[in-house]
């Protein structure tokens, strides 16, 4: 293999006379060592051939630099000529290497003279046998034969001669013939042919020299696995991990000039040679690699062209039936051109049988680039019509109409547009129903088109991009007259307008319809109403304004969906700001109790339990979501994420960490933290949450470093994800900068109108700021606040958290120890295990103080036991702490965490915690490594963990210690 490749040969790049250093080969010995016994040959006095020959990149070119070099080395005079030839209609071969014996004898005669000193040296040059011109007469066959014979014959005379011939391939069959004609007269002078073949057409014309003379042909193979991993050493100075060479090899068949492509346009990403990076490229265009693949498809005849073309289009999986009939071939035709196109390594047969994919997202890549914009276009309309007429799911004919809007516009089109839209719709792929539907629908063209199809995209839009959505919806809603899509088109439209800002609009058209509507029946009006309620969260100066326009009354029975919709909203401004609390409760549980998942929309089932849980009824609010995140099965993707991060805080409210953590990693899944909107961000505010309770710092910190501070605008969601930034910060022992977090939390909170102490805990953290700066009379007064509103509204874990703070505040120590008492008998009824734990740790920490040890150790003990029960690792720790200094010894907590894994699970658990690999661990244990694979999988999943780092951080390094390898083996 050579790692300069064909395309970097000097013959073809440099100008004449220039040599580049020798290239370097990898797992070429068995050929470099038959050409150095044929140059040993030449050099004794005898003659031969040898036929490099193989596709394209495969180190062909290489090969006969080297054998040049060796003969060189050997003294043996060279001469080298490379194609593209063609510049005669015959012999373009042979005239290319008389060009090369010439201009080498003239640089030999002058260097002669040089030598000489200025003397007369006679110098025999070379007879060039005359050749035809481009528009001439063709020379008499024997004429060339009989020239070229004396010219070599002259030229082996004084030495012996290596002519190499290199992409002999395309040079005319006549000169090849001839070449191989003169070679049989010369049997008895020492030279040596060298033709470099490319694949494709067997070189017949060598078949009478094989059969009279030796005839060494050399097939150069790809490169394996570990020769690739010497190329990788070579080009890039250290070893690559063996799942790189594999996928290098499944992406380049092992082709040298593929594989020095592929790493070098990784370099030039910027992107490491691993796996990662390989999945970091993508289906993108890798510089070098992406042009080495389309140079050497071209050299294919066009019809293989054609059908990597087809390919390309069809996608992975492609039918050769489909595919023939996109080339508009013959299936036959079409199929040994997919067998040609395997040989090169572009395209491998799938498992079942028929069906051709790519060998790498970037190979196919490169062939979309090569195929011309329109034939690219034209090729996806005549696929989704074959698609059609095949009777393909929607889904796969959409995905090429999309690409032909042309074609999108055909009635067929539009009729499988709309079906693969609704199903996406159904699986809550809002996006991708818009892209299936904005081809059928021409911009400027909405009037003429039909206008339930405008309505369906209208909709669609409306999460997608509001403005088109309001365009759409209001250019269709005057041609609408059933009531029940008159009804959705309405609740949709004012919700765009009035997350637009355009209040005044949407109140326009909801007193237009409340008149148009019979006094009796309401229920249009209060959905709209409801709708305006929940679209005005998403722009908080249109919220603010609807709070001092609209009524908030919560007298209503609830006996219907739009009863119920317009209750749970008002329920939840009111429990936000606070206000008519126990009526506002007693709202939303008329809504969740007459709700169903059938007659009620999501969005009113989730308001409603948010009222709850922000009500400091975190249980009832916990079993809502929990039903609505398992028997939903269409839910919008920023809905779901949403609905996660609120089950996530409930859970974590409620001291269940490992369901918090696990319903954060599936909303956050396929979403980077780099690229986090505001769907995320409640995600990761609980997450941040649940890993600083579990006692995960560095993870916590890693998170949180990963989300860009541009990222975050003025959406209310962000506000949680500052006051877990503040808190992370607090403990990281930074409080200056957890204090600005926090406060500026506090002020958007109020700007939104969120003054419910219970609605999020920024002020007790921005408390515990203050009081690490010294500032105590800063965190009394958010105490003070959080009590004086809790008590009222009876919030007891708001106001169990106000009393801990004020404790902590007190200078006194029996007022510390009185608040304490009372923050406990407060929670104690509630199901706040973590709070509850962590006022009894502190109210232990103070009795302690106080010289009261027999009360310390045993509200200590509950404090202990609790958070070593829900896993809040750090509180558990500074509890423990706090047992010894009273002079207890307590003994090592049972956990029911533990039991929430099977046996063999918790062996494969705890061998991962202490740093066995998978393949260790099946030893271990006499299991097969797929086994480990399954059981390490469940626990991630039950434990809401991504990784063995954290499972070594719930576990804890005493744990992993523990369980560190022995000689003694376990049996799952």
């Amino acid at each position: 293999m050579n790692i300069v490749t064909s395309g970097d040969s000097t013959l073809k790049d440099k100008p004449t006379g220039q040599q580049a250093p020798p290239p370097r080969l990898v797992e070429r010995d068995h050929e470099l060592s038959v050409l150095r016994d044929l140059v040993r040959r030449t050099a004794t006095g005898r003659s031969g051939i040898v036929l490099v020959q193989g596709q394209g990149g495969v180190g062909r070119t290489a090969l006969l630099h080297a054998l040049a070099a060796e003969a060189r080395r050997h003294g043996l005079r060279v001469v080298e000529a490379a194609g593209s030839y063609r510049r005669l209609p015959r012999f373009d071969a042979l005239t290319a290497l008389l060009d090369a014996m010439a201009a080498h004898d003239d640089s030999r005669a002058s260097a002669r003279r040089r030598r000489a000193g200025g003397h007369h040296v006679r110098t025999e040059h070379l007879r060039l046998p005359p050749l035809s011109a481009a528009d001439g007469p063709a020379p008499p066959p024997r004429g060339p034969l009989l020239a070229w014979r004396r010219a070599v014959r002259s030229a082996a005379v004084a030495g012996p001669l290596l002519l190499s011939l290199d992409d002999a391939d395309e040079a005319d069959p006549e000169s090849v013939r001839l070449l191989t004609r003169v070679m049989r007269s010369t049997r008895d002078l020492p030279v040596l042919l060298a033709l470099g073949w490319r694949d494709g057409d067997e070189p017949a014309p060598l078949g009478g020299w094989a059969t009279r003379s030796a005839l060494h042909v050399l097939r150069p193979r790809p490169l394996t696995g570990p020769g690739i991993g010497l190329v990788a050493r070579q080009l890039t100075g250290s070893a690559v991990e063996a799942g790189f060479q594999d996928r290098c090899l499944a992406a380049t068949n092992g082709i040298p000039s593929l594989v020095t492509g592929l790493l070098a346009g990784l370099g030039e990403l910027g992107l490491p040679p691993t796996t990662a990076g390989l999945d970091a490229a993508g289906e993108g265009n890798i510089p070098v690699f992406g042009p080495r693949t389309r140079r050497l498809l071209r050299r294919q005849p066009a019809l293989t062209v054609r059908t990597a073309q087809a390919v390309a289009v069809l996608g992975d999986n492609a039918h050769t039936t489909t595919g023939a009939g996109l080339a508009r071939v013959e299936t036959t035709a079409f199929t040994r051109s997919l067998r040609r196109l395997e040989t090169l390594g572009l395209v491998r047969p799938s498992e079942e049988s028929g069906l051709w994919s790519f060998a790498d997202p970037a190979v196919r890549h490169a062939v979309l680039a090569d195929t011309p914009p329109g034939t690219r276009t034209d090729l996806h309309g005549r696929a989704a019509r074959l698609l059609h007429d095949h009777g393909a799911p929607a889904a796969d004919i959409a995905w090429h109409l999309v690409r032909n809007p042309a074609v999108a516009r055909q009635p067929w089109a539009r009729a499988v547009l709309r079906e693969a839209a609704r199903r996406a719709m159904l699986r809550g792929a809002t996006t991708h129903a818009v892209e299936l539907l904005r081809p059928c629908v021409p911009h400027g063209d909405e009037a003429t088109c039909d206008p339930d199809l405008v309505m369906e995209l209208g909709i669609a839009e409306s999460r997608v991009d509001t403005e088109a959505s309001v365009r759409h919806l209001t250019s269709v809603l005057h041609r609408v007259t059933r009531p029940d899509l008159r009804r959705t088109v309405l609740s949709t439209l004012i919700g765009g307008l009035t997350r637009t800002g355009r209040v005044a609009r949407a109140t326009e058209l909801l007193a237009a319809e409340a008149s148009a509507q019979s006094p009796s029946d309401p229920a249009l009006r209060q959905l709209l109403q409801a709708q305006m309620l929940m679209a005005g969260t998403d722009n908080r100066d249109v919220y603010t304004e609807l709070l001092g326009t609209v009524s908030l009354r919560l007298d209503l029975p609830g006996d219907t969906p739009e009863e119920r919709a317009l209750l749970a909203c008002r329920a939840f401004v009111s429990v936000t700001r606070t206000e008519d609390l126990p009526q506002a409760v007693a709202a939303a549980d008329r809504a969740v109790l007459k709700a169903g998942p059938i007659t009620d929309s999501l969005s009113t089932l989730a308001t409603a339990a948010s009222a709850l849980m922000y009500a400091d009824r975190p249980h009832e609010a916990a079993a809502m979501y929990q039903q609505l995140v398992e028997g939903t099965d269409a839910v919008p993707d920023h809905l779901y994420a949403q609905l996660l991060a609120l089950d996530a805080e409930a859970a974590a409210r409620l001291g269940r960490l490992d369901r918090a953590l696990q319903s954060t990693a599936a909303a956050l899944e396929g979403a980077p933290a780099a690229r986090a909107t505001r769907h995320h961000a409640l995600a990761l505010a609980a997450r941040l949450h649940a890993l600083l309770d579990r006692g995960d710092v560095a993870a916590a910190g890693t998170l949180a470093r990963a989300v860009p501070q541009d990222r975050i605008d003025d959406a209310w969601q962000w506000n949680e994800y500052l006051c877990a930034r503040g808190r992370l910060r607090l403990v990281q022992d930074d409080p200056s900068a957890a204090l600005a977090d926090l406060a500026e939390c506090g002020r958007r909170q109020e700007a939104w109108h969120r003054t419910n102490p219970a609605v999020s805990s920024w002020w007790y953290w921005a408390g515990q700021a203050h009081l690490a700066l010294g500032d105590r009379a800063a965190a009394v007064g958010l105490g003070t606040r959080a009590v004086d509103l809790a008590r009222p509204a009876g919030l007891p874990n708001a106001l169990g958290a106000g009393l801990e703070l004020l404790a902590a505040a007190a200078m006194d120590e029996h007022d510390r120890l009185v608040l304490l008492e009372e923050a406990e008998s407060v929670l104690t009824g509630t199901r706040a295990a973590l709070s509850l734990a962590r006022v009894r740790v502190a109210r232990g920490r103070a009795l302690s103080q106080a010289g009261h040890l027999a009360t310390a150790r045993t509200v200590l003990r509950k404090g202990w036991e609790e958070s070593h029960e829900i896993g809040a690792r750090t509180l558990h720790e500074e509890a423990h702490g706090l047992l010894l200094k009273t002079g207890a010894r307590p003994r090592a907590a049972a956990s029911r965490r533990s039991g929430e894994l099977t046996r063999s699970e918790t062996k494969v658990a705890r061998l991962a915690a202490a740093g066995q690999t998978n393949l260790q661990i099946a030893q271990a244990l006499f299991v097969t490594r797929r086994t480990v694979e399954v059981h390490l999988t469940s626990v991630y999943r039950k434990f809401g963990l991504s990784g063995r780092k954290e499972l070594r951080g719930m576990l804890g390094p005493a744990a992993a210690a523990q369980y560190a390898p022995r000689d003694d083996n376990v049996v799952l």
